[in-house]
């Protein structure tokens, strides 16, 4: 990995962007979104170590679901209290809301799949008398 400087905890947005598998697009996406905030030197953006953890942070947060906007009131939530009390009830909070809405997207497709099984059992019913 190439770093800017000689500081290993300074990264290219090429740099990030080559270690999570994303494009550079997505990067600069997060950060007008308020996620990300690098520094600048000219037009280069620098990410710190900070930036780099929190680009995993909202990648991992995607995958199990969340928002941005979730996303970004746990990262306030951080910044404003370190002691991370407030903003780990907030991700439980989460985390409970999330699994509460698989939990009833998984009832729902039991109940289509149930009615889709039915609707087939009957097509095909329908087609085996019509052959007689």
């Amino acid at each position: 990995m190439s770093v800017i400087s000689n500081s290993p905890s300074s990264y290219s947005i090429s740099d990030l962007s080559k270690e999570f598998d994303i494009t550079t697009r997505s990067i600069r996406f997060y950060e007008d979104q308020g996620l990300l905030k690098p520094q600048r030197r000219g037009q280069t953006r620098v990410y710190n170590l900070k930036d780099k953890v929190r680009l995993k942070l909202i990648l991992r947060g995607k995958r199990l679901g969340f928002s941005l906007a979730e996303t970004r009131r746990l990262f306030e939530m951080y910044d404003a209290d370190k002691s991370s009390t407030s903003q780990l009830d907030t991700m439980i909070e989460l985390i409970e809301e999330k699994k509460a809405a698989l939990q009833q997207q998984m009832d729902d497709i039991k109940v289509v799949l149930m009615e889709l099984n039915s609707a087939e059992q009957q097509c095909r019913a329908s087609l085996s008398n019509s052959k007689k």
